[in-house]
């Protein structure tokens, strides 16, 4: 289980907001930091180089206030956020508060206060493609997440050749699966994949039609999610063999948070 740090009331003096005379001037904002993050081999060595050294934080999250200028205290918190969970390997979640008590609204208050939270999710994808140099639309695919600042790729699984699912009268598929860390929501996410979609140049003509690239987000932490244009973890994912083979391989023991079931004792 992750431990904290918790930095308090960290006062910087910075020139957001929508008001020319903000930016102008300036005025003290306060940042609160919960950090989470494994502490017991630090707590077991005693050496900073084991920790997250807070000191560094503090002068890290100063210059993030520093360097740019937002209209929003909304828009600096989540730059501030996004600056320390990729600067920091070790960081899990980082919990903040900005405040701006001299918010400029002409009526007595104490504090404005803005509360976010940024963690990495871990996410399992499937990736496929039946039309073209199949196993170069998918390596570009997985180069090209690798590239983004806010994925890590942990494991990709050997790729399989399986025959088409529901449309049959195509070519058969190459498919694997992608075990990645994220920062994004499960929507921000779902636009990436489309965006590496698209420039793999898959049109939509046809349900379940070939395609020279498809990426599916399989499961995202034990998120259960149904809306108009997403649901995870993937519908009807535990019949379909192109999907459980190569998950079988970089996750047996994973488990499905609604089916309770195993990766690896889930049968076609």
């Amino acid at each position: 289980m992750n431990n904290t740090i918790t930095i308090e009331n960290l006062k910087v003096f910075a020139y957001h907001g929508v008001y020319p005379e903000e930016t102008a001037t300036g005025q003290d904002f306060y940042l609160t930091l919960k950090l989470y993050f494994d502490t017991s081999v630090a707590g077991m060595s005693d050496n900073l180089k084991d920790a997250i050294d807070y000191g560094d934080v503090c002068h890290f999250v100063t210059r993030c206030m520093l360097e740019k200028t937002f209209h929003l205290i909304e828009a600096a918190g989540e730059y501030v956020l996004h600056r320390l969970m990729l600067k920091y390997d070790k960081l899990d979640r980082v919990d903040l508060t900005l405040s701006k008590p001299h918010a400029p609204v002409e009526l007595p208050l104490e504090n404005i206060r803005l509360d976010l939270s940024r963690s990495w999710h871990k996410v399992y994808l499937s990736i496929g493609s039946n039309l073209g140099n199949r196993r170069e639309y998918m390596d570009q695919a997985i180069a090209k997440l690798k590239s983004l600042e806010q994925y890590r790729i942990i494991r990709t699984s050997s790729y399989i050749t399986t025959p088409p699912y529901g449309y049959t009268e195509q070519a058969d598929f190459l498919n694997g699966a992608i075990y990645l860390k994220t920062l994004d929501s499960p929507h921000e996410l779902l636009n990436t994949l489309h965006r590496l979609e698209q420039e793999a140049g898959r049109t939509r003509e046809i349900h379940w039609g070939p395609r020279t690239l498809d990426l599916d987000i399989i499961f995202y932490d034990d998120l259960c999610l149904t809306d108009d244009d997403l649901v995870i973890p993937h519908p009807d994912m535990e019949h379909r063999d192109f999907v459980l083979r190569p998950l079988k391989e970089i996750a047996p023991n994973l488990l499905h948070p609604i089916l309770g079931k195993r990766i690896k004792d889930m049968e076609i």
